[in-house]
């Protein structure tokens, strides 16, 4: 019996055209920047600082053109802690608190921000629109002009946050995004569920059952309902395993 079904590979569907001064260009002509965050210790935050927080991503997110897309990703991986005793300056307790951590396994959290600039045209796109529907395939909205306002626009985003003092941003360079010949870039460790500093290619699976990188299956769950939301929200809420009568820990939900 013969099988009907399309079949195509993953180079025809992959999004990116390519990856030119810093930024991630689209096969839609999308333009998207790449940040690194650093963002506040656990529990060291109060409530006060979180709405001065939120106010500065409200203020920075306003400098933006419109039709653009603001995406921050958390990476969290499991790792085993690795204690750092090459140090010469290293005093004895130093050394035994190091120690005491040794091989303790723990989530290490990585923090990325996209700025991405889309058109008004690819708002109404549906996901089985084919630029084969339209006159041209780069969008009339997109042009050097509107390129250049927001690099600028993604510059000033980026000095209002570093100006809070809260959080801090740093522009991933192009070897940071695709790599280089002795490291995985952040593309390519997206796309294979990779750990920094690993180098190892893995096999894609897609089957009708599941998705599998590696020996690493996905579990994908997508918010798309208003109702999914939940009713109130805000800057922070109060975390009742730490907090006291006196004292006050607060926690944020991003």
């Amino acid at each position: 019996m013969r099988n009907t079904s399309k079949m195509t590979t993953l180079e025809n569907k992959f999004p990116l055209l390519s990856v030119e001064h810093g930024c991630i260009i689209s096969k839609d002509a999308d333009i998207t920047v790449a940040f690194e965050v650093e963002l506040p210790e656990l529990y060291t935050v109060t409530g006060a600082e979180y709405e001065a927080i939120h106010g500065c991503w409200c203020k920075a997110i306003k400098v933006l053109p419109d039709f653009c897309v603001v995406h921050k990703q958390d990476w969290f991986i499991k790792e085993r802690y690795k204690p750092e005793l090459q140090k010469d300056d290293m005093s004895f307790l130093s050394r035994s608190f190091e120690r005491h951590f040794n091989e303790r396994p723990y989530l290490k959290h990585s923090c990325y921000l996209y700025l991405t600039k889309t058109t008004k045209e690819r708002n109404r796109m549906q996901s089985n629109f084919s630029t084969l529907c339209r006159g041209h395939i780069i969008p009339k909205e997109l042009d050097r002009e509107t390129a250049g306002k927001f690099m600028e626009a993604a510059e000033q985003f980026e000095r209002i946050m570093n100006d809070s003092g809260f959080v801090r941003l740093r522009r991933l360079s192009t070897d940071e995004l695709v790599g280089t010949e002795k490291s995985a870039g952040l593309i390519e460790r997206y796309f294979s569920l990779m750990p920094e500093g690993d180098t190892a290619l893995q096999d894609i699976d897609l089957s009708a059952r599941e998705m599998r990188i590696g020996d690493n299956r996905l579990c994908l769950h997508t918010l798309s309902n208003a109702e999914d939301m939940p009713g109130k929200v805000a800057t922070d809420i109060r975390y009742e395993k730490l907090s006291t009568d006196r004292s006050d820990c607060r926690l944020s939900f991003a």
